[in-house]
């Protein structure tokens, strides 16, 4: 693999890396404050407040991954009684209005923390301005849509099928339950039984 794959690899992922480094970062974070408050009667004065916005990091970063695997909730049964190739259209069209959802809100977000965020809020036990927490916004929502456009390019351009992970799932559970030669009720008997 060459340098220009690595790193195709990485930005392809980058959610992916840094949702576990900061999921794993706070979590170890947190059980030591346990273990500290536990056993020793001291507690991190910052190691809440630096895990919960560790959290939040987490969650708009998770966010952006969601987009990448095509992964975010959506309401469509409907589409499976149109066409596919009208379905496909008002899966894009919703797709533009979210992109110009996302857009809009980095906007808002960008207008808030470098405009009107006032230098002198500093998180309570840290003492680091707010402003450099707040900056997941604008990122995260930049982000989203730089994901939303790569899904549908992928989709309509490239001519990949993008599935949702569960889709995928219910998919190999279907395709196990026929190679069983069993129904969806069989297999449910047959797990009653055991």
């Amino acid at each position: 693999m060459n340098k220009k794959q690595i790193l195709f690899k990485v930005l392809d992922n980058f959610e992916s890396y840094a949702c576990q480094f900061l999921l794993a970062f706070f979590v170890v974070l947190l059980f030591l404050q346990i273990l500290l408050r536990e056993f020793f009667h001291y507690s991190i004065s910052w190691g809440e407040e630096l895990a919960t916005y560790l959290f939040v990091w987490f969650v708009f970063l998770g966010a952006s991954y969601a987009c990448r695997l095509g992964a975010h909730n959506r309401v469509t049964f409907q589409f499976k009684m149109l066409p596919k190739k009208i379905s496909m259209a008002i899966e894009a069209l919703s797709d533009l209005i979210w992109i110009g959802f996302n857009i809009y809100f980095i906007y808002l977000s960008y207008k808030f923390v470098f405009v009107k965020m006032n230098l002198f809020w500093k998180s309570q036990t840290m003492g680091i301005p707010m402003k450099y927490f707040y900056m997941i916004l604008p990122f995260a929502f930049a982000l989203m849509a730089a994901r939303v456009i790569q899904i549908n390019y992928m989709r309509f351009v490239r001519g990949e099928e993008i599935k949702d992970p569960d889709a995928i799932d219910m998919d190999e559970i279907e395709e196990t339950m026929k190679a069983d030669g069993g129904s969806e009720n069989d297999t449910m008997k047959k797990q009653e039984k055991k």
